[in-house]
């Protein structure tokens, strides 16, 4: 009675609540390495390139996985694909640990690691496919905002500060043994406390062809366009977030000479403005519409704090708070575009995992595109700063008019309609 109190005044699926809990714990855990791992190996005589071999080999596994996860929920239900990656990130954890960083081989750390990246996609977004498949199209807005909020919360914010703090006392290897610790405890509060029926069976009926499950979570994109459209609107959404990390602390140290610690400040600020924003873009897709949100807060709020972000320290400099506020708003209309977790499942709800798929896919596509569109910008055409962050505001612009096309089509109104009917007669029948 008390968890579905809360959920009620949360609004979150009341079947679901103690999944949003083990999302944010197991989140906390997988994020506790992002402030510290490059510096780590760094320190421990690897070199940049390795790392960002290391990065970029991961970033590619975890795109690949997060695909992966939408047709792995329809085959096997989103509880075993959560299983799934929550035993694969203890095992590779334990052997990242153990055979890679503890002995600093580096050969057994960019394997184990690489690996990795396979598993917190399957349990995240397996997630969200069961918040998809499970959750009134009324609530699936803000279910979607409680998804990202729990999920940005844990990486990299509560996660960083996690080590921020336990470092001084444990160390730096200690610590990320705590964050096998942490992924088991939230992974274990998921699957055990949640009894939610639909997530624990295939999304699909028995006997379907598994090939063509998996055929159809990319032949998806070409049969209903309105997905692919999405995915790249998906990827434009975070790939700001992936570049700016590589080119702005330069911008804000060297050239406006902020010290770190307040460039570090402003980052927390940024993502702090961005979890809260998760919320409030849900809950208002719920209200006004999941487009209107998207276009408006994220594309064309995008598009225009992204250069403030850049002008507003320039023109008063010295000055952290404006700068906090400008990259504070611009966390905030970043975080706009999580309406699109819930419009998918709404323009194709006869196969929600597949259309899931295919923003997972455009998710782990924006951490390499980001970087790719400064390179491109730098190399190809010779831009400066400047004219990046005004080419990411023009990419802004053009995801706002592709937002146009995401329209709901009657069938897909009738079909949603048809579901939740006997959804709430299974519930009645239950009682």
């Amino acid at each position: 009675m008390q968890s579905r109190g809360i959920a009620a005044f949360l609004g979150i699926p009341q079947p679901l609540f103690f999944g949003f809990v083990g999302l944010l714990l197991f989140m906390v855990g997988d994020g506790v390495e992002a402030g510290y791992l490059d510096t780590y190996m760094l320190h421990h005589g690897h070199t940049q390139g390795d790392v960002n071999l290391m990065f970029t080999t991961y970033g590619v596994t975890v795109m690949l996985s997060a695909w992966l996860a939408g047709p792995l929920s329809d085959l096997y239900g989103p509880r075993r694909t959560m299983w799934a990656g929550l035993l694969l990130w203890a095992l590779l954890e334990v052997g990242f640990l153990s055979l890679g960083l503890g002995p600093d081989n580096l050969s057994m750390t960019l394997l184990f690691y690489t690996l990795r990246g396979f598993a917190y996609p399957l349990f995240a977004y397996g997630f969200l496919v069961w918040i998809a498949a499970a959750t009134p199209s009324r609530m699936l807005g803000s279910a979607a905002g409680w998804f990202w909020f729990s999920f940005s919360a844990g990486l990299p914010t509560l996660g960083s500060q996690f080590a921020r703090y336990t470092i001084p006392y444990i160390g730096e290897l200690a610590t990320f043994w705590c964050s096998l610790g942490l992924v088991i405890i939230g992974g274990l509060i998921a699957l055990l406390f949640v009894r939610e029926s639909i997530g624990s069976k295939p999304l699909i009926a028995a006997g379907a062809d598994k090939k063509q499950v998996f055929f159809g979570s990319i032949s998806i994109m070409w049969r209903e366009p309105k997905t692919l459209v999405s995915g790249i609107i998906r990827t434009v959404n975070t790939s700001s977030e992936y570049a700016f990390l590589a080119i702005m602390p330069a911008f804000f140290v060297d050239q406006l000479h902020f010290s770190q610690s307040q460039w570090l400040d402003l980052l927390s600020l940024i993502f702090l403005g961005n979890i809260l924003f998760n919320l409030a873009a849900g809950m208002l897709a719920d209200k006004l519409g999941h487009r209107f949100v998207i276009a408006i807060g994220g594309c064309v709020g995008c598009c225009v704090t992204i250069p403030l972000f850049y002008y507003v320290p320039l023109w008063y400099p010295g000055n952290f708070t404006l700068a906090a506020i400008a990259g504070f708003v611009y966390g905030g209309t970043v975080a706009a575009f999580v309406p699109m977790s819930g419009l998918m499942p709404l323009i194709c709800p006869k196969e929600k995992a597949a259309a899931l798929s295919i923003l997972g896919l455009g998710a782990g596509a924006s951490t390499w595109v980001g970087p790719a569109v400064v390179s491109i910008c730098e190399s190809w055409f010779g831009m400066g700063l400047e004219g990046v962050i005004w080419s990411f505001s023009g990419l802004y612009l053009v995801a706002g008019v592709l937002t146009l096309c995401l329209r709901i089509s009657p069938e897909a109104h009738r079909h949603t309609e048809m579901l939740e009917k006997k959804e709430k007669t299974a519930q009645i029948g239950r009682f």
